[in-house]
């Protein structure tokens, strides 16, 4: 499909009022599906039955993912277990107690793109992980209250890294959010840190992701042999929870909220959609 919307000197799209309809479309599809996936995440499950699961949920309500066949990537949604960063693989491996996971899916549905990650929990966390699962939350949450027109992308990561700093936890600076709609990636690269007043100005039409890792330990990764999987340098505990979001003439709207009210898997709150 021929690119008509405008962009500003950054590259960035802005979309006209009536896309938010197809993102909200999709980022809905795609915030039911972690709503479905999330009763199965149980001690001994394995992560490769979770994403067949995610697979057939997508299929099934006239959509299909994202992430089959990028870059070569076959499986439907990113799993990333304890100290896996991101861009984990679904395999073989089952869960055990204690075990905290990032499950992150991207549904295509109408041409329009719904990314969105959060945390699970098998079993009982420990206390650190409930912890840093409640930071790398409130991180998110603050970055997101910090979207308004004519402020600066840099309020955005400043809001991330201040908070999680703060709380004696670090953030990863090797992956970022990123613009969407009717691709999967695209300008601006949303970093989850930096300086507050600089970067581009937020501008009502722009779509793009927030989705910050925050380490219990020190901010380095490194990605494994398989070209995907991202883990800490340092072995330590990792989480991320991920909307995507639009810029409005009053603040934001989040596309991606959950139906059922389970984005924070230990704080679950019915919220209208």
């Amino acid at each position: 499909m021929k690119d008509s919307v405008n962009r500003t000197p950054e590259g960035i799209k802005i979309h006209p009022p009536e896309d938010f309809a197809g993102m909200h479309a999709a980022g809905r599809l795609a915030a039911e599906t972690l709503d479905m996936i999330g009763p199965e995440v149980q001690v001994g499950v394995t992560t490769e039955h979770l994403d067949t699961l995610i697979e057939q949920f997508v299929t099934d309500h006239g959509a299909i993912s994202a992430t089959i066949g990028y870059r070569g990537y076959q499986h439907a949604s990113c799993i990333s277990l304890n100290h896996v960063v991101c861009h984990g693989i679904p395999g073989p491996k089952a869960l055990r107690d204690g075990d905290i996971l990032n499950i992150d899916v991207t549904v295509v549905l109408d041409g329009w793109y719904g990314d969105t990650s959060r945390m699970f929990v098998a079993g009982t966390p420990s206390r650190k992980a409930a912890r840093l699962i409640d930071v790398t939350h409130d991180s998110l949450m603050r970055a997101i209250e910090a979207v308004k027109p004519g402020d600066r992308f840099g309020d955005i990561g400043h809001a991330i890294q201040s908070f999680a700093e703060g709380q004696r936890c670090s953030v990863v600076r090797d992956f970022c959010g990123h613009g969407l709609g009717r691709v999967f990636h695209d300008a601006p690269n949303v970093l989850h840190y930096g300086k507050p007043g600089t970067g581009a100005i937020l501008r009502p039409g722009m779509f793009f992701t927030i989705e910050p890792m925050i380490n219990l330990g020190r901010a380095g990764t490194k990605v494994l042999a398989d070209g995907w999987t991202a883990v800490t340098r340092d072995r330590t505990l990792s989480a991320q929870f991920e909307h995507s979001i639009g810029v409005t003439e009053e603040g934001c709207e989040i596309f991606t909220l959950s139906p059922a009210g389970r984005f924070h898997p230990l704080h679950e709150t019915p919220i209208s959609a």
